[in-house]
Parts: C-alpha cells; sequence; structure tokens
C-alpha cells in the first residue's frame, strides 16, 4: 500500500471530534443497556431506547464508513424490538470496532500520542 493510500485512509479531524465525542456516549448507553440484560435477557427495548441507540451508532457508522469492520456493524431492528442481551452484543461490537479503528489511527510520535489524521 503507497503512502497515498494509507493517508486517504486516515480520519479527518472532525471524525476524531466526533469519535471523542461518541464513544462516551456509546459506553454510558452499552453500561445502561447490560444492567437491564443482568436483570431480564430477553427483555425486549422499548423503542425509545432503540432509536435512541440508534442515532448513536448511525453516527459511529459514518466514522467508520472507509473502515473494514462497517460490514459487521447493524443498527438495532426498530421493527422487531431486540432484547437487551441482542442489544448488548450489538453495542459491543460497535464499541470493539471502536477500539480498532482507533488503535490503526492513534500513534506515539516520539513525544505524545495523538490521531494521525489527513488533515
Amino acid at each position: 500500500m503507497d503512502n497515498k493510500t494509507v493517508t486517504s485512509k486516515r480520519p479527518t479531524k472532525a471524525q476524531v471530534e466526533q469519535y471523542d465525542m461518541l464513544l462516551p456516549i456509546l459506553e454510558s448507553v452499552f453500561e445502561e443497556i447490560r444492567e437491564l440484560s443482568k436483570k431480564k435477557q430477553d427483555g425486549a427495548l422499548n423503542e425509545i431506547k432503540v432509536k435512541m441507540t440508534n442515532r448513536i451508532l448511525s453516527k459511529v457508522k459514518s466514522i467508520l464508513n472507509d473502515d473494514p469492520t462497517i460490514e459487521f456493524l447493524d443498527l438495532l431492528d426498530e421493527e422487531a424490538l431486540p432484547t437487551n442481551s441482542d442489544a448488548v452484543l450489538i453495542i459491543a461490537q460497535f464499541k470493539a470496532a471502536l477500539q480498532q479503528y482507533k488503535t490503526k489511527h492513534f500513534e506515539y510520535n516520539g513525544r505524545k500520542w495523538q490521531w494521525t489524521t489527513k488533515d
């Protein structure tokens, strides 16, 4: 892979800002739904939780749009409401994809750790 190809796959500063904003929100939603799953694994999420979660997951997908993990990331089904345990699995996949993304694009430059971006 030539240097131009590597650079084109790097995130933009705007994507990094979105990442930094969304990660804590995603982690919070994950923890909340994980707690629900501990109490009642097969309980269905309500429509509001699914819509709110999908809003976050959609933004994450836009960050990961050029990443190979995107093909494994599905939104929660808004028609057949997912169970708590299904939602935990799906959100965990998004969290893992974000971690891999950061591992690829967050490097030590000799003085500090920083994102490597296109711009």
